[in-house]
Protein backbone atom coordinates (compact mmCIF):
# COMPACT_ATOMS: atom_id res chain seq x y z
CA UNK A 1 0.00 0.00 0.00
CA UNK A 2 2.82 2.18 -0.24
CA UNK A 3 1.78 3.93 -3.60
CA UNK A 4 -1.28 4.64 -2.19
CA UNK A 5 -0.01 6.37 1.27
CA UNK A 6 2.04 8.36 -1.54
CA UNK A 7 -0.79 9.22 -3.29
CA UNK A 8 -2.72 9.96 -0.30
CA UNK A 9 0.21 11.91 1.31
CA UNK A 10 0.67 14.13 -2.04
CA UNK A 11 -3.00 15.09 -2.41
CA UNK A 12 -3.42 15.93 1.35
CA UNK A 13 -0.67 18.60 0.64
CA UNK A 14 -2.21 19.58 -2.63
CA UNK A 15 -5.51 20.08 -1.16
CA UNK A 16 -4.14 21.79 2.15
CA UNK A 17 -4.70 25.22 1.35
CA UNK A 18 -7.89 24.88 0.08
CA UNK A 19 -9.16 22.63 3.35
CA UNK A 20 -7.70 24.79 5.56
CA UNK A 21 -10.19 27.99 4.22
CA UNK A 22 -12.89 25.54 4.59
CA UNK A 23 -12.00 25.04 8.19
CA UNK A 24 -11.94 29.23 9.02
CA UNK A 25 -14.91 29.88 7.09
CA UNK A 26 -16.36 27.28 9.09
CA UNK A 27 -15.15 28.51 12.39
CA UNK A 28 -16.18 32.36 11.40
CA UNK A 29 -19.77 31.14 11.20
CA UNK A 30 -20.51 28.86 13.86
CA UNK A 31 -24.31 27.39 14.05
CA UNK A 32 -25.87 25.42 17.08
CA UNK A 33 -27.05 21.93 17.32
CA UNK A 34 -29.88 21.63 15.12
CA UNK A 35 -29.30 24.99 13.44
CA UNK A 36 -26.77 24.23 11.12
CA UNK A 37 -28.30 25.46 8.02
CA UNK A 38 -25.57 28.00 6.77
CA UNK A 39 -23.47 25.15 7.79
CA UNK A 40 -25.03 22.67 5.17
CA UNK A 41 -25.58 24.54 2.30
CA UNK A 42 -21.59 25.38 2.57
CA UNK A 43 -20.68 21.76 2.66
CA UNK A 44 -23.19 20.85 -0.12
CA UNK A 45 -21.53 24.18 -2.03
CA UNK A 46 -17.63 22.04 -1.55
CA UNK A 47 -19.06 18.45 -2.35
CA UNK A 48 -20.91 20.17 -5.63
CA UNK A 49 -17.75 21.76 -6.77
CA UNK A 50 -15.73 18.66 -5.81
CA UNK A 51 -18.23 16.86 -8.25
CA UNK A 52 -19.21 14.50 -5.52
CA UNK A 53 -22.90 13.18 -5.10
CA UNK A 54 -24.60 13.52 -1.98
CA UNK A 55 -28.39 13.90 -0.29
CA UNK A 56 -29.16 16.75 1.91
CA UNK A 57 -32.04 17.40 4.88
CA UNK A 58 -30.92 14.16 6.80
CA UNK A 59 -31.64 14.79 10.11
CA UNK A 60 -32.70 18.15 9.27
CA UNK A 61 -29.66 19.68 8.09
CA UNK A 62 -27.51 16.52 8.43
CA UNK A 63 -25.50 15.87 4.70
CA UNK A 64 -24.63 12.56 3.42
CA UNK A 65 -22.15 12.32 0.22
CA UNK A 66 -21.25 8.91 -1.90
CA UNK A 67 -17.82 7.91 -3.11
CA UNK A 68 -18.07 4.98 -5.24
CA UNK A 69 -15.09 2.96 -6.27
CA UNK A 70 -14.90 0.37 -8.73
CA UNK A 71 -17.54 -2.43 -7.87
CA UNK A 72 -19.24 -0.26 -5.69
CA UNK A 73 -21.61 -2.67 -4.49
CA UNK A 74 -18.64 -4.86 -2.93
CA UNK A 75 -18.84 -3.41 0.51
CA UNK A 76 -19.72 -0.21 2.09
CA UNK A 77 -17.95 1.26 5.01
CA UNK A 78 -18.60 5.36 7.08
CA UNK A 79 -16.61 8.01 7.95
CA UNK A 80 -18.17 10.36 9.92
CA UNK A 81 -17.84 14.41 11.06
CA UNK A 82 -20.04 16.36 13.43
CA UNK A 83 -20.87 20.27 12.14
CA UNK A 84 -22.54 21.56 15.15
CA UNK A 85 -20.81 24.45 17.60
CA UNK A 86 -21.05 25.57 21.11
CA UNK A 87 -22.98 28.07 22.89
CA UNK A 88 -19.42 29.75 24.07
CA UNK A 89 -18.10 34.03 23.26
CA UNK A 90 -14.54 33.27 21.49
CA UNK A 91 -12.03 35.49 23.20
CA UNK A 92 -8.91 34.80 20.48
CA UNK A 93 -7.80 37.13 18.04
CA UNK A 94 -6.93 35.04 14.78
CA UNK A 95 -8.56 36.77 11.96
CA UNK A 96 -10.89 33.70 11.64
CA UNK A 97 -12.72 34.09 15.04
CA UNK A 98 -16.33 33.92 15.38
CA UNK A 99 -18.44 36.49 13.73
CA UNK A 100 -21.47 35.10 15.73
CA UNK A 101 -21.57 36.45 19.04
CA UNK A 102 -22.39 34.01 21.77
CA UNK A 103 -21.56 30.85 19.32
CA UNK A 104 -18.06 29.47 18.68
CA UNK A 105 -16.37 25.81 17.42
CA UNK A 106 -14.63 25.49 20.72
CA UNK A 107 -15.10 21.34 20.14
CA UNK A 108 -13.33 20.96 16.38
CA UNK A 109 -16.26 20.24 14.94
CA UNK A 110 -15.22 22.95 12.24
CA UNK A 111 -11.83 20.51 11.76
CA UNK A 112 -13.86 17.36 11.47
CA UNK A 113 -15.88 18.56 8.97
CA UNK A 114 -12.58 20.35 7.04
CA UNK A 115 -11.07 16.83 7.08
CA UNK A 116 -13.86 15.39 5.68
CA UNK A 117 -14.18 17.73 3.05
CA UNK A 118 -10.77 17.13 2.12
CA UNK A 119 -11.66 13.44 2.64
CA UNK A 120 -14.11 13.32 -0.78
CA UNK A 121 -11.46 15.49 -2.54
CA UNK A 122 -8.98 12.84 -1.86
CA UNK A 123 -11.46 9.89 -2.35
CA UNK A 124 -12.38 11.00 -5.66
CA UNK A 125 -9.16 11.72 -7.50
CA UNK A 126 -8.82 8.19 -6.56
CA UNK A 127 -11.58 6.10 -7.10
CA UNK A 128 -10.24 3.89 -9.30
CA UNK A 129 -7.50 2.87 -6.61
CA UNK A 130 -10.65 0.93 -4.38
CA UNK A 131 -13.59 -1.39 -4.59
CA UNK A 132 -16.67 -0.43 -2.95
CA UNK A 133 -18.60 2.44 -1.33
CA UNK A 134 -17.86 4.72 0.90
CA UNK A 135 -20.56 7.07 2.73
CA UNK A 136 -19.44 10.60 3.98
CA UNK A 137 -21.44 11.32 7.22
CA UNK A 138 -21.89 15.24 8.14
CA UNK A 139 -23.92 15.02 11.61
CA UNK A 140 -25.68 17.86 13.30
CA UNK A 141 -25.80 18.27 16.50
CA UNK A 142 -23.36 16.47 18.30
CA UNK A 143 -23.69 18.79 21.51
CA UNK A 144 -26.98 18.24 22.37
CA UNK A 145 -29.79 15.41 22.58
CA UNK A 146 -30.82 13.96 21.60
CA UNK A 147 -28.19 13.65 19.24
CA UNK A 148 -28.28 13.86 14.98
CA UNK A 149 -26.33 10.38 15.08
CA UNK A 150 -29.50 8.77 16.60
CA UNK A 151 -31.92 10.80 14.27
CA UNK A 152 -29.51 10.12 11.44
CA UNK A 153 -29.37 6.43 12.26
CA UNK A 154 -32.92 6.60 12.35
CA UNK A 155 -33.45 8.03 9.10
CA UNK A 156 -31.32 5.20 7.84
CA UNK A 157 -28.09 6.25 7.37
CA UNK A 158 -26.55 3.21 8.11
CA UNK A 159 -28.42 1.46 5.48
CA UNK A 160 -29.06 1.54 1.47
CA UNK A 161 -25.87 0.66 1.35
CA UNK A 162 -25.55 -1.07 4.55
CA UNK A 163 -22.61 0.24 5.91
CA UNK A 164 -20.20 -2.28 7.39
CA UNK A 165 -17.85 -0.39 9.68
CA UNK A 166 -17.67 2.96 10.60
CA UNK A 167 -14.67 5.66 11.21
CA UNK A 168 -14.28 9.15 13.02
CA UNK A 169 -11.72 11.17 14.59
CA UNK A 170 -11.54 13.74 17.21
CA UNK A 171 -9.29 16.74 17.56
CA UNK A 172 -7.27 16.59 21.27
CA UNK A 173 -5.00 19.35 22.24
CA UNK A 174 -3.22 17.41 24.74
CA UNK A 175 -1.61 15.23 22.08
CA UNK A 176 0.71 17.13 19.64
CA UNK A 177 -0.20 17.58 15.80
CA UNK A 178 1.32 15.11 14.09
CA UNK A 179 0.42 12.36 16.59
CA UNK A 180 -2.89 10.29 16.30
CA UNK A 181 -4.34 7.87 19.41
CA UNK A 182 -6.52 4.85 20.12
CA UNK A 183 -8.44 3.30 22.45
CA UNK A 184 -9.52 -0.34 22.17
CA UNK A 185 -13.38 -1.33 23.90
CA UNK A 186 -15.03 1.06 26.03
CA UNK A 187 -13.47 4.40 25.06
CA UNK A 188 -16.16 7.13 26.04
CA UNK A 189 -18.78 6.86 29.04
CA UNK A 190 -22.73 7.04 28.71
CA UNK A 191 -24.29 10.06 29.99
CA UNK A 192 -27.60 10.47 31.30
CA UNK A 193 -29.26 13.99 32.31
CA UNK A 194 -30.50 14.00 35.81
CA UNK A 195 -33.27 16.41 36.83
CA UNK A 196 -34.75 16.41 40.74
CA UNK A 197 -37.26 18.99 41.92
CA UNK A 198 -37.67 18.68 45.86
CA UNK A 199 -40.52 20.12 47.49
CA UNK A 200 -41.67 20.41 50.78
CA UNK A 201 -42.98 23.45 52.84
CA UNK A 202 -41.52 26.85 52.59
CA UNK A 203 -42.15 29.53 55.40
CA UNK A 204 -40.07 32.35 57.62
CA UNK A 205 -36.40 31.50 58.46
CA UNK A 206 -36.75 32.54 61.90
CA UNK A 207 -39.66 29.39 62.31
CA UNK A 208 -37.97 26.51 60.44
CA UNK A 209 -39.86 24.06 62.98
CA UNK A 210 -42.98 25.36 61.15
CA UNK A 211 -41.80 24.23 57.66
CA UNK A 212 -40.64 20.99 56.09
CA UNK A 213 -37.65 23.23 54.24
CA UNK A 214 -36.76 21.17 51.19
CA UNK A 215 -32.92 23.03 51.13
CA UNK A 216 -32.24 20.27 54.16
CA UNK A 217 -33.73 17.40 52.29
CA UNK A 218 -32.07 18.40 49.13
CA UNK A 219 -28.26 18.81 51.14
CA UNK A 220 -29.09 15.49 52.46
CA UNK A 221 -30.14 13.85 49.17
CA UNK A 222 -27.09 15.09 47.66
CA UNK A 223 -24.60 13.80 50.26
CA UNK A 224 -26.83 10.50 50.16
CA UNK A 225 -26.66 10.31 46.18
CA UNK A 226 -22.61 9.73 46.69
CA UNK A 227 -23.61 6.28 47.76
CA UNK A 228 -24.89 5.41 44.06
CA UNK A 229 -20.89 5.95 43.03
CA UNK A 230 -18.94 5.13 46.35
CA UNK A 231 -20.67 2.24 48.04
CA UNK A 232 -22.90 1.00 44.78
CA UNK A 233 -20.79 0.61 41.99
CA UNK A 234 -17.82 -1.70 41.44
CA UNK A 235 -14.13 0.34 41.56
CA UNK A 236 -13.66 -1.72 38.72
CA UNK A 237 -16.58 0.04 36.58
CA UNK A 238 -16.07 3.94 36.28
CA UNK A 239 -18.70 6.10 37.45
CA UNK A 240 -19.15 9.36 37.97
CA UNK A 241 -22.48 11.39 39.53
CA UNK A 242 -22.40 15.30 39.24
CA UNK A 243 -24.82 17.73 40.16
CA UNK A 244 -23.54 20.95 39.09
CA UNK A 245 -26.93 23.17 39.37
CA UNK A 246 -28.90 24.10 42.56
CA UNK A 247 -31.71 26.48 43.05
CA UNK A 248 -32.87 27.04 46.25
CA UNK A 249 -34.95 30.19 45.18
CA UNK A 250 -35.09 31.84 49.19
CA UNK A 251 -33.57 34.39 50.86
CA UNK A 252 -31.62 35.46 54.35
CA UNK A 253 -34.90 34.61 55.96
CA UNK A 254 -37.07 33.15 53.61
CA UNK A 255 -37.27 29.12 53.47
CA UNK A 256 -38.77 28.37 49.79
CA UNK A 257 -40.80 25.54 48.95
CA UNK A 258 -39.14 23.80 46.90
CA UNK A 259 -35.52 22.88 45.32
CA UNK A 260 -34.20 21.90 42.24
CA UNK A 261 -31.18 20.31 40.63
CA UNK A 262 -29.63 19.13 37.61
CA UNK A 263 -26.89 16.58 37.20
CA UNK A 264 -25.00 14.04 35.05
CA UNK A 265 -24.43 10.36 35.87
CA UNK A 266 -22.05 8.74 33.23
CA UNK A 267 -20.79 4.76 32.95
CA UNK A 268 -18.90 2.65 30.87
CA UNK A 269 -21.05 -0.54 30.71
CA UNK A 270 -24.81 -0.33 30.05
CA UNK A 271 -26.18 -2.16 32.71
CA UNK A 272 -24.03 -0.79 35.32
CA UNK A 273 -26.04 3.03 33.69
CA UNK A 274 -29.40 1.48 34.37
CA UNK A 275 -28.54 0.01 38.06
CA UNK A 276 -27.55 3.49 39.10
CA UNK A 277 -30.93 5.02 37.40
CA UNK A 278 -32.61 2.16 39.98
CA UNK A 279 -30.59 3.24 43.10
CA UNK A 280 -30.98 7.17 42.08
CA UNK A 281 -34.63 7.26 41.93
CA UNK A 282 -34.77 4.95 45.28
CA UNK A 283 -32.21 6.91 47.45
CA UNK A 284 -33.39 10.64 46.52
CA UNK A 285 -37.04 9.64 47.16
CA UNK A 286 -36.63 7.49 50.34
CA UNK A 287 -34.39 10.61 51.69
CA UNK A 288 -36.75 13.10 51.05
CA UNK A 289 -39.74 10.69 52.53
CA UNK A 290 -38.24 10.55 55.71
CA UNK A 291 -37.79 14.34 55.78
CA UNK A 292 -41.41 15.02 54.86
CA UNK A 293 -40.99 16.35 51.29
CA UNK A 294 -41.69 14.55 48.21
CA UNK A 295 -38.61 14.24 45.13
CA UNK A 296 -39.23 14.29 41.37
CA UNK A 297 -37.17 12.74 39.34
CA UNK A 298 -36.21 12.92 35.77
CA UNK A 299 -33.68 10.73 34.18
CA UNK A 300 -32.98 11.58 30.77
CA UNK A 301 -31.16 9.05 28.55
CA UNK A 302 -28.33 10.61 26.86
CA UNK A 303 -25.58 8.85 24.61
CA UNK A 304 -24.53 5.13 25.15
CA UNK A 305 -21.13 4.23 26.05
CA UNK A 306 -19.05 4.35 22.79
CA UNK A 307 -17.58 0.79 22.32
CA UNK A 308 -14.41 0.62 19.72
CA UNK A 309 -14.72 -2.57 18.28
CA UNK A 310 -11.05 -4.62 18.56
CA UNK A 311 -10.71 -5.97 15.16
CA UNK A 312 -11.54 -3.00 13.53
CA UNK A 313 -9.40 -1.19 16.11
CA UNK A 314 -6.82 -3.21 15.50
CA UNK A 315 -6.49 -2.48 11.81
CA UNK A 316 -6.96 1.18 12.31
CA UNK A 317 -3.96 1.44 14.12
CA UNK A 318 -1.89 -0.84 12.17
CA UNK A 319 -2.82 1.86 9.12
CA UNK A 320 -2.30 4.84 11.34
CA UNK A 321 2.16 3.28 11.79
CA UNK A 322 2.15 2.59 8.37
CA UNK A 323 1.01 6.52 7.35
CA UNK A 324 2.70 8.05 10.19
CA UNK A 325 5.15 5.59 11.53
CA UNK A 326 5.39 4.02 14.95
CA UNK A 327 6.73 6.92 17.08
CA UNK A 328 3.35 9.17 15.87
CA UNK A 329 0.62 6.86 17.00
CA UNK A 330 -0.31 6.03 20.58
CA UNK A 331 -2.44 3.90 23.24
CA UNK A 332 -4.97 5.95 24.85
CA UNK A 333 -7.18 5.00 27.94
CA UNK A 334 -10.59 5.38 28.27
CA UNK A 335 -12.29 8.63 29.19
CA UNK A 336 -15.51 9.73 31.07
CA UNK A 337 -16.71 11.97 28.55
CA UNK A 338 -19.48 11.21 26.07
CA UNK A 339 -19.56 10.95 22.36
CA UNK A 340 -22.72 10.90 20.27
CA UNK A 341 -20.73 8.56 17.64
CA UNK A 342 -22.05 5.89 20.15
CA UNK A 343 -25.03 5.36 18.87
CA UNK A 344 -22.95 4.45 15.87
CA UNK A 345 -20.66 1.80 17.63
CA UNK A 346 -23.95 0.20 19.17
CA UNK A 347 -25.14 -0.65 15.85
CA UNK A 348 -21.85 -1.34 13.44
CA UNK A 349 -18.38 -2.15 14.02
CA UNK A 350 -16.62 1.14 14.88
CA UNK A 351 -13.36 2.78 15.42
CA UNK A 352 -13.21 6.46 16.97
CA UNK A 353 -9.45 8.16 17.30
CA UNK A 354 -7.57 11.10 18.69
CA UNK A 355 -6.54 13.42 16.28
CA UNK A 356 -3.59 15.34 17.94
CA UNK A 357 -3.79 19.31 17.25
CA UNK A 358 -1.69 20.57 19.97
CA UNK A 359 1.43 22.67 19.40
CA UNK A 360 2.72 24.74 22.58
CA UNK A 361 5.18 26.57 20.40
CA UNK A 362 2.90 28.06 19.00
CA UNK A 363 0.57 28.80 21.95
CA UNK A 364 -1.79 26.30 20.97
CA UNK A 365 -2.69 24.29 24.47
CA UNK A 366 -5.89 25.19 25.09
CA UNK A 367 -9.20 22.38 25.65
CA UNK A 368 -11.78 21.97 24.19
CA UNK A 369 -14.77 23.71 25.19
CA UNK A 370 -13.15 27.03 26.23
CA UNK A 371 -13.22 29.93 24.54
CA UNK A 372 -9.59 29.93 23.56
CA UNK A 373 -10.00 26.88 22.08
CA UNK A 374 -7.52 26.50 18.69
CA UNK A 375 -5.62 23.73 16.91
CA UNK A 376 -2.73 23.57 14.53
CA UNK A 377 -3.99 23.30 11.10
CA UNK A 378 -1.22 21.33 10.29
CA UNK A 379 -3.19 18.79 11.73
CA UNK A 380 -5.86 18.73 8.97
CA UNK A 381 -3.51 17.46 6.68
CA UNK A 382 -3.29 14.35 8.83
CA UNK A 383 -7.51 15.03 9.51
CA UNK A 384 -8.06 13.71 5.83
CA UNK A 385 -5.08 11.96 4.86
CA UNK A 386 -5.33 9.31 7.55
CA UNK A 387 -9.04 9.02 7.22
CA UNK A 388 -8.34 8.58 3.46
CA UNK A 389 -6.13 6.00 3.59
CA UNK A 390 -9.04 3.96 6.50
CA UNK A 391 -11.39 4.08 3.93
CA UNK A 392 -9.28 2.91 1.21
CA UNK A 393 -7.60 0.07 3.15
CA UNK A 394 -11.11 -1.03 4.68
CA UNK A 395 -12.26 -1.54 1.24
CA UNK A 396 -9.30 -3.35 -0.02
Amino acid sequence: MEHIIDKIKSLAIENFEEIRECRRHLHRHPELSFEEFATSRYIQQQLTKFGVSFKADIATTGVVAIIEGNNPGKKTIALRADIDALPITETNTHDYVSTNQGVMHACGHDAHTASLLGVAKILTALKNEFEGTVKLIFQPSEEKLPGGAAVMIEEGVLENPKVESIFAQHVFTPFEVGTVAFCFGNMLASTDEIYITVKGKGGHGAYPHETKDPVVMAAQMLVALQQVVSRNMSPFQPTVLTFGKVIANGATNIIPDEVYLEGTFRAMDEKVREQAHQLIHQIATKTVEAFGGTAAINIVKGYPVLVNDDAVTKRSYDRAVQYLGADKVKITTPRMGAEDFAFYSQKVPACFYRLGTGNPEKGITSNIHTPTFNIDEDALKIGMGLMAYHAISELS
